[in-house]
């Protein structure tokens, strides 16, 4: 397992029947989780005196119970001098995925060890956390996401970090069309990172599935990749796609570049019992 072990201003602090007890910076929130299928005790004073609470509905979704919970607050990253702006908003989120530091950590080394500048593609970029995580590392990044909202917030987590000046190039489009017009521009990449939502819309209203989707885009991806690209990585949060699937993915596509491919399920240790939560799946290629 990937582990993100490095955090020191967020921890999962408990898990029990169905949700978990985190800390980011000074605030306690709980959040249901559905890994959480066991009923161990809340022996844990966070339970009863969390600032925020989300609650599912029995009609889908759910809503926030805030207990003097600000209505944006940060937390930093200090081992690659990252800065983040958190807000709740709906479907249980606060704008970040803190285990995927494990993955920013990854490939920030091979960035600073590559000896060369570094190009990098970032689909689905969210809110800019491995977009920033590679810049500061040292590589020009191309941010792709479909939402302008989350573009906007990746921005202001740039500013944060102190990276408003780094060669990071902010686009609001559709993934897959980007990549098509990517590679009849005859654009290349040293590294790809793709984030992918297991179900989403485009600006234009365009459907994306994973488990449809994800085989052609990476397909696509590869015709992007430079003479000596330097690492592939994809993320899962779908069930169906196991770490098992990602390798069989990338190396089919891979294959012809050599290199090594690993993947493993991500997960955040949880202190209060040394368990370690999983968190979705990474598949990593690397030269």
């Amino acid at each position: 397992m990937f582990i993100a072990e490095n955090w020191k201003d967020y921890e999962v602090i408990d898990t029990s029947r169905g949700e978990k007890l985190e800390r980011w910076g000074k605030y306690l929130l709980v959040r249901p989780d559905p890994q959480v299928i066991w009923d161990t005790p809340r022996e844990h004073k966070g339970w009863r005196k969390m600032n925020g609470h989300y609650h599912r509905s029995a009609k889908g979704g759910g809503e926030w119970e805030f207990f003097n919970l600000p209505q944006q607050w940060s937390i930093s990253y200090p081992r690659l001098n990252l800065t983040f702006n958190l807000k709740p908003f709906s479907f249980k989120h606060t704008g970040l995925f803190p285990e995927q530091a494990a993955n920013w950590d990854w490939f920030s080394e091979k960035i600073r060890n590559a000896g060369r500048p570094v190009k990098v593609l970032n689909l689905f970029a969210y809110t800019g956390g491995a977009t920033l995580a590679a810049a500061a590392a040292g590589a020009s990044v191309t941010h792709v996401d479909a939402s302008k909202g989350m573009v906007g917030w990746a921005k202001e987590n740039a500013r944060s970090s102190g990276l408003e000046s780094a060669p990071i190039r902010w686009l609001v489009d559709d993934c897959q069309k980007f990549v098509e017009r990517e590679i009849r521009r005859g654009n290349h990449y040293d590294a790809i990172i793709m984030d992918p939502p297991s179900y989403g819309r485009g600006p234009k209203g365009e459907i994306w599935k994973i488990e449809d989707a994800i085989h052609p885009l990476v397909k696509l991806c590869v015709k992007l990749l430079s003479e000596q690209p330097l690492f592939f990585l994809i993320n899962s949060y779908t069930t169906g796609l196991q770490p098992a699937v990602l390798a069989y993915l990338l190396g089919t596509e891979l294959g012809s570049y050599g290199g090594h491919v690993d993947a493993q399920e991500v997960g955040l240790p949880v202190s209060e019992n040394g368990l370690v939560l999983p968190c979705g799946a990474s598949g990593r290629w690397e030269r």
